[in-house]
């Protein structure tokens, strides 16, 4: 068995399960739409399309985390890891056919807001062309964050843990509000995390400030390979333990 082929069996155990991936893309959508009608019955610009839609889209990322925490802590509960230990595949080999599956839905979940956004008053130039390529980049760091729950617990641990993610990621990103409105430590903390430099990163990249994508974008990118390196050495012990 090969990566791509665990990968193919890991999307079919996701479209197993509709209803999940409805939510995953009907919130952000729902949240993209009720904040744009708030902004339009406010005096001041808080919500602007070209930096909320980002923002919402960096949030449904955090489901992507759900998805892939439980497919693989569901496998883990089962006798089906156990057997496939059996193979030639290693640990690296094992989480990549669980982030393959992911990648697909997370450009889904980019293009359906993008469309969405654009009935809200957003541009499509060739600058969403650069923030699509962003934004996947960094739905690969919510998916290792996923894969690494997903090695440390249960499915249902992981639902749990998922509970207290999401609300990680809403409120230390900048996403609802301008972390200047703040400040101080609390500011100092979201910026120690890579969630608000996701957002900064998508945001940049939206408004054709290339230059500013990169040192958001790097610190992202540390994140991601720090976090599905940690999965991969609590992989590997699994498997020759």
């Amino acid at each position: 068995m090969s990566s791509l082929n665990f990968a193919s069996r890991n999307q079919k155990e996701i479209l197993r399960d509709p209803l999940s991936l409805v939510f995953g893309f009907g919130l952000p959508l729902v949240l993209l739409f009720l904040f744009s009608i708030m902004q339009q019955n406010m005096p001041y610009e808080l919500f602007q399309i070209k930096q909320l839609a980002p923002g919402i889209i960096v949030f449904g990322f955090s489901f992507l985390t759900l998805f892939s925490g439980m497919l693989l802590g569901k496998d883990r509960g089962s006798s089906l890891l156990m057997r496939l230990f059996a193979s030639p595949l290693g640990a690296r080999d094992y989480l990549i056919g669980y982030l393959l599956p992911m990648l697909p839905i997370a450009l889904l979940q980019i293009v359906v807001c993008f469309i969405a956004s654009s009935f809200l008053g957003l541009t499509l130039d060739a600058n969403s062309i650069v923030a699509l390529i962003v934004l996947l980049l960094i739905s690969v760091l919510f998916i290792s964050f996923g894969l690494l729950f997903g090695t440390l617990f249960t499915d249902k641990q992981v639902g749990g843990i998922f509970a207290l993610f999401v609300n990680i990621t809403a409120f230390l990103s900048g996403i609802w509000f301008s972390l200047d409105l703040i400040g101080g430590t609390f500011k100092t903390i979201c910026y120690l995390l890579p969630f608000v430099h996701a957002v900064d990163a998508a945001q940049s990249a939206f408004s054709g400030n290339h230059q500013d994508i990169w040192a958001s974008l790097l610190v992202v990118i540390g994140y991601t390979v720090v976090i599905m390196g940690i999965a991969i050495m609590i992989f590997r012990k699994r498997i020759h333990s």
